[in-house]
């Protein structure tokens, strides 16, 4: 990772609120994972993983899960969204987020699970990435979705992001919003002391 460095992905969990007061718990996807989060992306409907994957897949090939799985590998990361059903941790939605330094940008993917979509869970998780990508210095985060996903073009327009063509592909729209956020001022408290320490590791270096 060139942006973070992130020895104890546990600490960089957060506790988020859906609409009906039901925490969520955002954290970092770890190898314990990988079947529940293949039964997770199984169990979307046919509509929403075509809108997640942009094409027609009943879940993850092998290889992309083992990209999913390993968090910060080419400064890409996972997090999953869990909510306490029942006694048990239960994912309720993923995304997965790369940070480009050359440009510096985030580009992000998520989905909800169909169940759980209405309850504000997709609104906290964006908010939440947008941390994240404050935490990294990023000017911009943005995402590529269909122009037929009207679920994510409006949680995308709910949330202020601007709207332009995809480069290279007319079957799909961009949303991105710029980032104007000191790391002091960052509201989410784990991504703002990993950007204040990102921030002091910096100058440390110039001196």
């Amino acid at each position: 990772m060139t942006a973070l460095h992130l020895d104890d992905l546990k600490q960089y969990s957060d506790l988020l609120r859906a609409k009906d007061g039901s925490e969520i718990k955002v954290r970092f996807v770890e190898p314990r994972d990988r079947e529940e989060l293949q039964n997770y992306i199984r169990s979307l409907s046919s509509g929403s993983r075509y809108n997640r994957f942009l094409g027609a897949l009943s879940e993850l090939p092998k290889t992309e899960l083992e990209r999913f799985i390993h968090v910060g590998e080419a400064d890409r990361f996972t997090v999953v969204a869990t909510i306490m059903v029942d006694g048990f941790e239960t994912i309720v939605g993923e995304a997965r987020y790369a940070f480009h330094a050359e440009t510096s940008s985030v580009e992000f993917g998520l989905s909800i699970s169909d169940r759980w979509q209405g309850y504000g869970i997709g609104k906290a998780l964006l908010k939440n990435l947008e941390c994240r990508a404050a935490s990294f210095g990023a000017a911009r985060i943005f995402g590529d979705t269909l122009r037929s996903n009207t679920t994510m073009i409006g949680l995308a327009r709910k949330s202020d992001y601007s709207f332009t063509n995809s480069p290279g592909d007319w079957k799909l729209v961009r949303f991105e919003k710029q980032i104007h956020v000191e790391p002091q001022d960052i509201p989410c408290a784990s991504w703002r002391l990993a950007a204040i320490s990102r921030t002091a590791a910096m100058s440390s270096l110039a001196v």
